[in-house]
């Protein structure tokens, strides 16, 4: 798929692809600061290798994967946190936003709508739009699925304009020592120590792309 650097950038915020050996690094030294980073994720990310092994194993072999680097250009190009696109499928035009980290500095400003929404133009608009607007997959569906505690996760999804779709139960197995749903594990389960996760699954579709959510998404990367 093209890959559309213009749309991929606001006056304040661009994505680039994520390249290991230039932003793992510096992504790892944030868990010293902040080590609850991925408190909410599916998959363990405490250290350098779990991140490489990860993103080797989970975006950059698989074809329906990226991960972006999120680039604060107001803050001299400072790495501000990561975003992906996964379980892509062109032929059904539908992709999943996941992946988000935005590292404790930069949270409580412009950089979390400026990456969602750039990802939203990038998968939603067009691919030979109208003059003035610039050019993007051209995909019907976006998905969002976040842990059930996780507010943060859906305060982001509601106030970009994601619809609510549905609870997808047990849609993980988290590791050891992972908060998951509290529900209890049966017995003779084969992953007995590790707890499950719900999620609740969101969707921004063309529909709602067209009929305001454009206009919508723009406000939010605009927002001071």
């Amino acid at each position: 798929m093209p890959l559309h650097e213009a749309t991929l950038e606001s006056d304040r915020v661009k994505l680039i692809p994520f390249i290991p050996s230039l932003h793992a690094r510096a992504y790892a030294d944030q868990l010293k600061t902040d080590p609850g980073l991925h408190r909410w994720f599916p998959f363990d990310l405490s250290t350098l290798d779990d991140i490489l092994t990860m993103t080797e194993i989970l975006i950059r072999r698989p074809s329906m994967c990226i991960l972006f680097a999120i680039i604060d250009k107001a803050r001299g190009d400072a790495l501000a946190g990561v975003i992906a696109l996964v379980n892509t499928i062109p032929a059904n035009l539908r992709t999943e936003i996941a992946w988000l980290v935005v590292f404790p500095e930069f949270r409580r400003s412009y950089v979390t709508n400026n990456a969602v929404g750039l990802l939203l133009n990038y998968c939603l608009e067009l691919p030979d739009p109208p003059p003035g607007r610039r050019p993007g997959l051209g995909f019907r569906r976006v998905e969002w699925a976040g842990h059930t505690e996780n507010q943060s996760s859906i305060t982001v999804a509601k106030r970009m304009g994601f619809k609510e779709e549905c609870l997808s139960r047990w849609m993980w197995v988290l590791p050891e020592g992972a908060e998951g749903n509290g529900i209890p594990i049966r017995s003779g389960d084969p992953m007995s120590t590790r707890p499950g996760r719900h999620s609740v699954v969101f969707s921004f579709c063309a529909d709602d792309w067209e009929s305001g959510g454009r206009e919508h998404v723009q406000q939010m990367i605009d927002r001071q």
